[in-house]
């Protein structure tokens, strides 16, 4: 029950409501409340409390997650890792960022999953998916952005991908007001800095390329915009803008994945072909 009551803890973190906390768990919304009540008597401590239609985390549960949540997340690893005793039958989890595919493995991925009908994808944001490989939710993670410095996982480079600055007008310089992704996702805050040194202001954060590319086709503001993003939506070289400036602001694109899941030779054969994919930095030639 405690061990529930800390994975119901952390899910709850991440979905902020109780009832997409349950979707997620596939348990009822009065089972998750049980839950988080159960874990408050035992630990002696209040855990959330009500904050509109959400629910918002204590500072006592902020510093258990910070405390217990990666090494939670490493024992589920453990014990999915003592599940991969038929590698034919084990299905492949691939957990991906949305613009990955759209722009650079879609073909590869479809491939793959009409040849091994075992092969499950989900889409996520790179913490996410971080996570979701350390605790063996997800068998390998395809990721947009930097990693952190210690992930406990082996890490295949693929490519760095470009960025450039998506505007329906013409532009001879680099705007002063940029529309970005959401610059306090992890994988994302080193585009703060790089921005910031080029007096670049963030005018809003999205949690969505698709949406901010969409915003700026139809006036809104300029965006900032990778190129999976531009091959993606087809979007005209007109509207297309490179800038010498924003050079270092490269995207790195990894494959992640567990050691002992890395052994199995399905997974390796599908992690050395997705490292074979071709990186074409050519705007109107992918």
């Amino acid at each position: 029950m405690l061990l529930e009551g800390i994975e119901t803890l952390l899910v709850l973190a991440e979905a902020k409501t109780m009832s997409k906390t349950g979707s997620l768990l596939y348990i009822s919304q009065s089972a998750v409340s049980k839950r988080i009540n159960h874990l408050e008597k035992r630990l002696g401590k209040k855990l959330i409390e009500p904050h509109g239609k959400y629910v918002r985390l204590t500072n006592e549960a902020l510093v258990l997650i910070n405390n217990i949540g990666p090494t939670f997340n490493e024992l589920r690893g453990q014990i999915y890792e003592q599940s991969l005793m038929d590698e034919n039958t084990v299905s492949i989890k691939i957990d991906c960022s949305e613009t990955l595919i759209s722009g650079y493995f879609s073909r590869l991925l479809s491939s793959e999953i009409q040849s091994d009908p075992q092969i499950i994808i989900s889409t996520n944001h790179t913490p996410r998916i971080i996570e979701h490989v350390k605790s063996g939710q997800a068998t390998m993670g395809l990721c947009a952005g930097f990693l952190p410095a210690h992930t406990g996982l082996l890490t295949f480079h693929l490519f760095d991908e470009q960025f450039y600055v998506l505007s329906s007008k013409p532009l001879n310089t680099l705007p002063e007001y940029l529309i970005t992704t959401d610059l306090s996702n992890s994988a994302n805050s080193y585009q703060s800095t790089i921005l910031e040194k080029l007096n670049v202001k963030p005018l809003m954060q999205l949690d969505s390329y698709t949406a901010a590319a969409h915003l700026a086709l139809q006036g809104a503001a300029p965006a900032l915009i990778p190129l999976s993003i531009i091959h993606t939506l087809s979007i005209d070289k007109s509207k297309v803008h490179s800038f010498s400036e924003l050079n270092p602001l490269i995207r790195p694109v990894n494959v992640c994945v567990r050691q002992n899941s890395y052994n199995l030779s399905r997974v390796k054969s599908l992690v050395k072909k997705l490292c074979s994919v071709p990186y074409n930095s050519d705007l109107f030639n992918h």
